[in-house]
């Protein structure tokens, strides 16, 4: 069977930076960083982790999208996750009478789901009985929710589903979109992620598990993959959603066409809960997937944004993955890498979608971002094009984005500039 060849038509981003993709692209390549003291929660005393990338109030607020009654109904991720989602579709201007509406699907995925919910809801039955729990707490809170949501909104009655893969829940979604696509089984797919744990359990589980920088006294700084003074990575939050469409779809209603997805691999570690397999042998497995997929040689890609969390063992078991696959820069001098979660933090589940987005702009503008805070590289990772600390401007025909989670789950995504 002749496998459908699929595009990017719509790109959304609700980010630290705010509501919008050029907002998370302007501020990568500009070196801008979205970690600060947090804000949002009422009390922060007993916390160590003072710091991370969160949505404030006055970049994101709710009532600007939801009536009041809706907002109180949706946790803080579902709603990042349905304006995204609008500007996504809004930007790929796709219409009721463009698709089949068994033909338009959804896959948009959470690593966490509803901490927000759990907390308050939690609190709410410890104070009152659990016979005052809300009705409205399990679609608050459930991780398929986010899919469910977005499809009532568009009458999207295809492929409906959440993938759950810590954080490469995003990149999971976006790929099994393209499969969907590739494999005739739908013309168009609505996939990303949504992520808000910055609350008391997810900061304090993620303190507990000695994941995190604390940085406190230098927030902007905390954020540092690849440099010898890291100490952990920061916990972001926001969603990131794409609009997947089959090639002569998109071309019959004339849409914009941003770039063409063209290869996908995934694996598993089978080692550890939380630590990498050491080696980055199935992490360099995947990348070799989505290479074969693609059909293209590891020489042809110019750009990589890598899962660069800034954590000792992550960051060492990438870089050698990726030095196994697309050999060092003496080998590669046209290969350019860096981590883009050193200005925004971590998104988990979201950083997937968010970070496609930025290796489509940096295909479409040719830029490559830039590795903050990289300002003595640790000996330990292997010898890349990391490009510290300012972006680089250079011809990016294609890109690749590397997702890895908790668990051991590892995904591959592989963009490249549209020629028809």
């Amino acid at each position: 069977m002749m496998k459908k060849r699929v595009v990017i038509t719509g790109m959304g981003v609700v980010s630290p930076y705010g509501v919008g993709s050029d907002k998370l692209w302007n501020s990568v390549i500009s070196g801008k960083s979205a970690i600060s003291r947090i804000e949002n929660m009422e009390d922060m005393s007993g916390h160590t982790v003072l710091i991370g990338g969160e949505i404030k109030q006055s970049v994101f607020n709710p009532i600007d999208y939801f009536e009041p009654k809706e907002a109180r109904r949706l946790d803080k991720f579902l709603q990042y996750a349905v304006v995204a989602a609008r500007e996504a579709v809004e930007d790929s201007g796709i219409k009721d009478s463009d698709i089949d509406p068994y033909r338009f699907g959804v896959i948009v995925g959470s690593a966490a789901g509803g901490f927000h919910t759990i907390e308050n809801s939690y609190a709410a039955m410890l104070k009152k009985g659990p016979t005052k729990c809300s009705p409205y707490t399990i679609p608050m809170l459930i991780t398929d929710m986010c899919a469910g949501r977005i499809s009532m909104e568009y009458n999207a009655r295809g492929v409906n589903k959440a993938v759950v893969s810590a954080c490469a829940t995003a990149a999971h979604c976006i790929g099994d979109a393209y499969r969907t696509i590739e494999y005739g089984d739908a013309d168009a797919v609505i996939a990303g992620g949504s992520e808000a744990v910055i609350c008391t359990i997810g900061l304090g589980s993620f303190t507990a598990a000695k994941t995190l920088s604390k940085r406190n006294d230098e927030p902007q700084k905390a954020s540092r993959p690849y440099d010898k003074d890291r100490d952990g990575f920061v916990m972001a939050e926001g969603a990131g959603v794409l609009v997947l469409e089959e090639l002569e779809h998109a071309k019959k209603r004339g849409a914009k066409i941003y770039a063409e997805i063209i290869g996908y691999g995934q694996t598993g570690d089978a080692f550890d809960v939380v630590a990498p397999r050491p080696d980055g042998s199935s992490a360099a497995k995947a990348m070799e997937f989505a290479l074969n997929d693609a059909g293209i040689k590891p020489e042809e890609v110019q750009y990589i944004n890598t899962h660069g969390t800034s954590t000792h063992l992550g960051d060492i078991a990438e870089t050698l993955a990726i030095a196994k696959v697309f050999g060092d820069k003496s080998k590669n001098p046209n290969l350019r890498v860096s981590s883009t979660k050193s200005e925004t933090g971590h998104m988990l589940g979201a950083s997937g979608a968010a970070e496609s987005v930025i290796c489509i702009k940096s295909i479409i503008n040719g830029i490559v971002p830039p590795t903050i805070n990289l300002d003595n590289l640790d000996e330990e990772v292997a010898d890349l094009n990391y490009v510290p600390n300012k972006a680089e401007k250079i011809p990016v025909n294609i890109a690749l984005t590397n997702s890895f989670g908790f668990g051991g789950h590892n995904a591959v995504l592989i963009y490249k500039k549209y020629e028809s």
